[in-house]
């Protein structure tokens, strides 16, 4: 963990209720999956926030105004200093991808998708993206994943976009060693469909965001784990996740 002032270079919207943050900082650390604890003005608790992307100094957060912290943090304009807490959590495996690798996204499940999906590419894996939305105006990120040069499937519930229904209508039973992010109904049905063969980032609430208030633990077959500290990426095979 480190606790570093950032300078925001950007702050813009990208998607109904979603919006893309630009910091520039000391970014040494971070890696696929992990997550920072971002300062918000007038608010005791840090809110998490997936990594998107590195590149150079810069870091990258997508982010969902979903309650007061962060339509707050929506507001913040370029040149604010930023207080930040990275280097948050265990984030993906990579050792384990085999030369092609899928990866499955729900919503605010996609973004650290992104900055994997990056070091798979420059590592030579072939990569394959779903993700999945409600609808047409909450779509993001299709044009980094293809830029990156990955393959794309992209949902819509209402079938606004894409192709109609949920992540899991365009999986097969034979999919590769997969990583996925989202939402427990989606992780959940990820399993039924195509079995234990990945990681899976979860989604849960934090306080402290480094393990001191074990408010965000979740069941797992080796016990009780903290999403923040022992994940909050898992391997399948050890989530509860198909009982």
């Amino acid at each position: 963990m480190k606790q570093n002032k950032w300078h925001l270079l950007s702050n813009e919207r990208i998607a109904e209720r979603v919006w893309k943050m630009v910091l520039t900082g000391d970014v040494s650390g971070i890696v696929p999956g992990q997550f920072v604890e971002l300062l918000v003005p007038g608010h005791y608790l840090r809110r998490p926030i997936s990594v998107c992307d590195v590149d150079g100094d810069r870091l990258t957060l997508i982010y969902k105004t979903v309650g007061q912290g962060t339509v707050i943090m929506s507001q913040m304009r370029p040149d604010e200093k930023l207080d930040l807490l990275t280097c948050l959590g265990n984030g993906y495996d990579m050792s384990k991808a085999e030369d092609e690798v899928l990866l499955i996204g729900g919503g605010v499940g996609v973004p650290p998708l992104i900055y994997l999906a990056k070091k798979l590419r420059e590592g030579g894996k072939r990569v394959h993206v779903v993700i999945g939305f409600n609808t047409k105006s909450e779509v993001f990120s299709e044009e980094m994943f293809l830029n990156l040069g990955c393959g794309v499937d992209v949902c819509t519930i209402d079938g606004s976009y894409g192709k109609h229904g949920v992540v899991t209508d365009v999986l097969k039973k034979s999919a590769p060693y997969y990583f996925a992010c989202g939402p427990m109904p989606m992780l959940r049905a990820i399993v039924q469909t195509i079995g234990t063969n990945g990681q899976m980032s979860m989604e849960e609430r934090m306080g402290c965001g480094v393990g001191i208030c074990v408010g965000c633990s979740i069941e797992t077959k080796n016990g009780m784990k903290r999403v923040c500290k022992e994940g909050p990426v898992f391997d399948v095979e050890c989530l509860m996740l198909n009982v």
